[in-house]
């Protein structure tokens, strides 16, 4: 019986996330149907925790409740609710199961659950068959009963994690942090999970961090969670953005001015470790500081204190300090342009953060979180990937990561609603609107040089072969400049502005 089954999962120890998609398996199973998805409500959007029978993508969607009428309908709801299979409502799952993938759904039964822990709705169970008349009032009658014992799993998680001693108040019961807030940041490949709990466990100490990656691996987010996993969590997190900052006025934005210290300085200014004092000041690009201002960096890290510009006394301040870039620092330090003993300061705990490319399949999930956000933004009825298109987005390399991902899908999904598809229809996205560069593969480097036209294949278009040799060009640049885009703009006799417009057609960006 279903209820010995979810019971025995109850009493045997096992990782929450196995538990969960245990459970929802055991319902598929014993109702028949094509999906089972577990969602947990998070503000005002409902997001998969477990589910079975759809495909992958759609665990990284996030479904805000008021935009998905069944969903609103369940969570307000205390009862199992049933939806006619003629019902007028739009499915969240549309073309999204599994077995039906890229396609519209026939006609099918949904059905779902509220979910309560300890009296607090905590999300949603909801059931997708293919067929009508798979939920009968058997099987709603059956849902109601079993959920009772699904909520009593929900709540043994929650005390196991209570008992492994989880501090933070805002966690799921997978063990994963909600959305931050700034931003989630989404998968579930090996390199993801143990660079997760890595942050998890660094970011309770307050030893500086030094977060390394390639231009869109999303830094930013990994620093912000550092923030809201640490001690600190309740004082501000300060971002700095070194490579924007004039040369002649980043000592004054960092440690502030006094009045008269320069001409137009009219009165005394704080600076970003002034506003970050009790919290965390996140620089970014720090490899783009001055050497001028790395000196009094070091000083500030060395005995936590800054001195205004033109003042005459040194002012204490308690801040922890996250970098990130994502140059060669060694290299730097090799070239002049970076002193050795400032980045032994900030490289106490290094931690590289992982290029799109080698996170598996995680790219289907931050594909399926973009589509929803495009679905949305766009008014679509639903928009998906063709199998087609899933393997298009897991061969190629991703030079620009996850920013260069979110680019491709936004400009492919108005690609399509521009050659004339419907907004009231599922849309497919297949591999043309992608437009990716076929020469860039997984496993092979980002800046690959293009193959010599004697042991090419058939040509493309004259536009194709241009774009490629722009490409190749512009990544060229930015990996002789260090990534800095101000240098390879340089390098290419180009206006930044230009340069910059150009990387984003192109898809660099």
């Amino acid at each position: 019986m279903l209820e010995a089954s979810l019971l025995a999962d109850l009493i045997v120890e096992l990782p929450n996330a196995v538990r969960l998609q245990r459970l929802v398996q055991t319902l598929r199973e014993h109702f028949s149907c094509g999906a089972v998805g577990l969602l947990r409500l998070d503000g005002d959007s409902l997001r998969p925790l477990a589910a079975v029978g759809l495909a992958q993508e759609a665990l990284g969607r996030r479904f805000v409740i008021a935009q998905h009428p069944r969903l609103a309908a369940i969570m307000a709801a205390r009862e199992p609710v049933w939806f006619e299979p003629d019902s007028r409502l739009p499915d969240p799952y549309d073309g999204l199961l599994d077995s039906h993938a890229g396609e519209p759904l026939p006609v099918h039964d949904c059905m779902g659950v509220s979910l309560f822990v300890d009296g607090q709705l905590w999300g949603a169970l909801t059931l997708d068959a293919l067929h009508a008349g798979t939920f009968g009032s058997e099987a709603r009658r059956a849902l109601q009963r079993y959920s009772l014992i699904i909520e009593a799993a929900l709540r043994m998680t929650r005390l196991e994690q209570e008992n492994r001693g989880l501090r933070l108040a805002r966690s799921d019961v997978a063990g994963v942090p909600t959305a931050l807030e700034q931003g989630e940041i989404l998968g579930q490949s090996a390199a993801i999970r143990e660079l997760l709990a890595e942050l998890d466990v660094v970011a309770d100490s307050e030893l500086p961090v030094l977060l390394l990656g390639e231009t869109g691996v999303g830094k930013e987010l990994f620093a912000r969670r550092l923030h809201s996993l640490s001690r600190r969590r309740h004082k501000p997190l300060i971002q700095v953005n070194c490579a924007a900052l004039p040369e002649s006025l980043a000592e004054s934005e960092l440690f502030g001015h006094v009045k008269g210290a320069f001409s137009g300085a009219s009165s005394d200014r704080p600076g970003r470790f002034d506003a970050a004092n009790g919290g965390t000041l996140l620089l970014d690009e720090v490899g783009e500081l001055p050497l001028s201002v790395q000196a009094k960096l070091l000083r500030t890290l060395q005995n936590g204190e800054i001195q205004r510009l033109g003042a005459d006394k040194p002012l204490r301040v308690d801040v922890r300090v996250i970098a990130a870039t994502n140059r060669h620092l060694p290299e730097s330090i090799r070239d002049g342009r970076f002193r050795a003993d400032l980045y032994h300061r900030l490289s106490v705990y290094p931690v590289p953060i992982p290029p799109l490319r080698e996170r598996d399949s995680d790219v289907l999930m931050l594909a399926g979180h973009f589509l929803e956000l495009n679905r949305a933004r766009l008014g679509l009825r639903s928009v998906r990937l063709s199998p087609a298109a899933e393997r298009a987005l897991l061969d190629y390399a991703w030079p620009g990561n996850v920013r260069e991902l979110e680019h491709v899908i936004s400009r492919a999904a108005l690609k399509l609603l521009s050659r004339g598809a419907s907004r009231s229809e599922i849309l497919t996205l297949e591999p043309e609107q992608l437009d990716l560069d076929t020469r860039l593969r997984r496993g092979e480097p980002a800046s690959a040089p293009v193959a010599d036209a004697d042991a090419a294949g058939p040509p493309g278009s004259m536009r194709e072969a241009v774009e490629a040799c722009q490409r190749q060009s512009i990544q060229q640049a930015l990996q002789a400049s260090g990534d800095n885009w101000a240098s390879a703009a340089r390098l290419l006799e180009l206006d930044p502005s230009n340069l910059h417009k150009l990387a984003r057609r192109l898809g660099l960006k």
